[in-house]
């Protein structure tokens, strides 16, 4: 008697326990397919403030080229310019500048010219 007992209770346990799971419904969501081609530009800029290759000039190009949208980052200390190749469809030539000039808190480096270089078609 007491087995059963036993068994009745942790049968009873076993199912009160359970979750009843309740399906819900899975909303239909758009998809948009439409893929957007990305759109590249190249800039080269001038820039004021650098006093040394690897501090400065490499800083601005590592940096750079870990910004979102930016391809290609090359920073040449002797010439005192940038060239950078970017996806205008996610960043701008604006936005660019805006993160030379606030590398080490906006005060040391700055963009004082900008030229858009010919598209180079593959």
């Amino acid at each position: 008697m007491k087995k059963i007992i036993t068994l009745l209770f942790a049968v009873f346990i076993f199912v009160s326990c359970q979750e009843t799971k309740k399906e819900t419904p899975v909303e239909k969501q758009e998809v948009n397919t439409e893929q957007v081609t990305a759109d590249y530009k190249s800039i080269e800029v001038e820039i004021e403030g650098m006093t040394c290759e690897i501090g400065c000039a490499r800083t601005i190009q590592s940096k750079l080229s870990k910004f979102d949208g930016v391809t290609y980052a090359k920073v040449d200390f002797e010439s005192k310019k940038g060239q950078f190749t970017y996806d205008a469809n996610k960043v701008s030539k604006s936005d660019i500048i805006k993160k030379i000039d606030g590398i080490a808190g906006g005060d040391v480096y700055s963009v004082t010219k900008t030229n858009d270089l010919p598209k180079i078609i593959n």
